[in-house]
């Protein structure tokens, strides 16, 4: 195996190359998994109850994205601001991205029982209302990056609802099977099982959201979904840093030029060179809140010949000078996008 000298390249250019695939190692060409990996999307249990009889409970506005499933029997979502009560079946799972507090009920005119008091008391994370005999529930939160965690949110509509019949959702039974296993019996590791599952059930939800779906709005996850044009971002997104031209994206899709890049700009929202631009700012902004790596050996990562260019192309996206953003993460922790994506140290709200 060659050495650095042996090689005939120069330590310091070595270390470059190093830092180099440090950053474009963590894209993978596959943009769905490479956009949850760079919001850090990280779904996770909180709790459950279990009810018998007449019931309701209200809960509170969520300050992350709230998702919960039916385990057994049914009941009513009734949504703030929503028209219509909804009824849950057994094996159903709702996601809620919007801030909206709502109430489960075993009948849409229950007076329902607060949530947090019903669950109050240090570690409590379970309730049982009446007997318990004819309803479960498994409910849990996903937190997001507070820097890039609006990548993925902001394209998610306020509300889904997957039904356990449909066929989207044939694996999500299994999955809530084992959760309810996973925390009824204390086998060892179950607090990491649970953690995986529940990421899993997640992005089950996500999938089944792409593929039912008859309106998104413009955006990445649109995009992802359009067979036409998906191709075409799966190749940007394994290599980032190579200069792309419209007319080699539009012959992987088997497009004109002019087609390619009109149907893409619908879908997407952007031009697809827009869209690999504002890509790899993404990208560099990641490494420069969480590496040490010199901002020229990031312009490079990505495709740009000089510091001086990437520096320009950073401020046109994202409003900040590279150095300004790398200043502000090392000084106050990841930039804030507010409440809503709290610290992972305030995420166990219990039970709720």
């Amino acid at each position: 195996m060659w050495t650095e000298r042996e090689a005939g390249r120069p330590d310091c250019e070595c270390l470059n190359v190093r830092f180099t695939c440090a950053i474009v190692r963590k894209v993978s060409g596959d943009p769905f998994s490479d956009i949850l990996k760079l919001t850090s999307a990280e779904a996770f249990v909180t709790g459950g109850f279990t009810a018998g009889g007449r019931w309701a409970i209200r809960f509170p506005a969520p300050k992350t994205i709230k998702f919960f499933a039916v385990v057994k029997g049914q009941c009513w979502v009734i949504i703030e601001n929503h028209p219509e009560p909804i009824q849950f079946e057994a094996g159903d799972v709702g996601l809620m991205t919007a801030q909206r507090s709502f109430v489960l009920a075993s009948a849409p005119n229950i007076s329902p029982v607060d949530a947090m008091s019903l669950f109050s008391g240090a570690g409590r994370t379970t309730a049982k209302l009446g007997n318990g005999r004819d309803f479960a529930h498994i409910g849990g939160h996903v937190l997001l990056d507070p820097a890039s965690g609006r990548l993925l949110a902001d394209v998610l509509p306020p509300w889904i609802h997957v039904p356990g019949a449909s066929v989207q959702a044939t694996t999500f039974r299994w999955l809530l099977d084992q959760l309810v296993e996973e925390r009824a019996v204390e086998l060892p590791g179950a607090q990491l099982a649970s953690a995986q599952l529940a990421q899993l059930l997640f992005i089950q939800v996500l999938r089944a959201h792409l593929k039912t779906s008859a309106r998104m709005p413009s955006g990445w996850l649109r995009a992802l979904a359009d067979p036409r044009i998906a191709p075409a971002l799966r190749l940007m997104h394994a290599d980032p840093s190579r200069t792309w031209h419209l007319d080699e994206l539009a012959k992987s899709v088997a497009m004109s030029r002019t087609t390619f890049a009109l149907h893409f700009r619908t879908v997407a929202g952007v031009a697809p060179l827009t869209y690999l631009t504002e890509w790899r700012m993404r990208l560099a902004e990641r490494a420069l809140r969480e590496e040490t790596t010199p901002i020229a050996t990031i312009a490079r990562s990505l495709g740009y010949t000089s510091e001086s260019s990437f520096s320009n192309a950073f401020k046109r996206v994202t409003g900040n000078a590279p150095k300004a953003c790398r200043s502000a993460s090392r000084t106050s922790g990841s930039p804030s996008a507010g409440n809503r994506y709290p610290s992972r140290e305030a995420r166990r709200d219990r039970g709720t």
